[in-house]
């Protein structure tokens, strides 16, 4: 790919994040492609389908959380990374909500991305759960599933005005138990 189609098929998939996130996947391709500052010929030659940009808007979002992970490992304390990385999974939830009907599609015709997603993430937060047990910084009988059960509980709640303070209000209570008998 040319350097110039690399940058248009980057920033639409940036854009197509953003406005699937804020405003759910019918989003108009025309206005991605407008905000995009590109023409919508230019999304349909990156993206022939609706579903084909979500497939890849969400691949990016599962593969920037866990590589988050790492990042977050090298620059903060093991327990300090796990709720950093913990609030990135809102955002991650939220972009999820915003293409949950067209997630709905894909994993009746793709379960091989859910398979792969649902690796990446499990990988991501099990390295960050066992770095903070293993330094006594969360307590030592927290199970990984457990905690993506919690997580995950958050895309259940309806959605609001207030849904992410709401949400980042529960990963609070969520780091506070994971500390609780330190």
């Amino acid at each position: 790919m040319r350097a110039d189609a690399r940058r248009n098929h980057d920033r639409l998939v940036e854009i197509a994040a953003a406005a699937f996130a804020q405003k759910g996947v019918e989003t108009s391709l025309e206005e991605i492609a407008r905000r995009a500052g590109v023409g919508v010929g230019t999304l349909y030659r990156h993206f022939p389908t609706r579903e084909h940009l979500v497939e890849v808007v969400y691949r990016r979002e599962m593969q920037s959380l866990a590589a988050a992970a790492q990042t977050l490992s090298q620059e903060h304390s093991s327990d300090v990374a796990l709720e950093e990385w913990m609030r990135r999974f809102v955002d991650y939830i939220a972009a999820k909500r915003g293409m949950a009907n067209s997630l709905k599609i894909l994993m009746n015709s793709n379960s091989a991305l859910f398979a792969e997603g649902s690796g990446l993430i499990r990988t991501a937060i099990d390295g960050l759960v066992k770095a903070a047990r293993d330094e006594g910084r969360i307590r030592a009988d927290i199970d990984t599933t457990d905690l993506l059960h919690a997580l995950t509980s958050i895309y259940s709640m309806p959605a609001s005005p207030e849904w992410r303070d709401r949400a980042n209000r529960l990963i609070g209570l969520l780091v506070d138990g994971l500390r609780a008998g330190r």
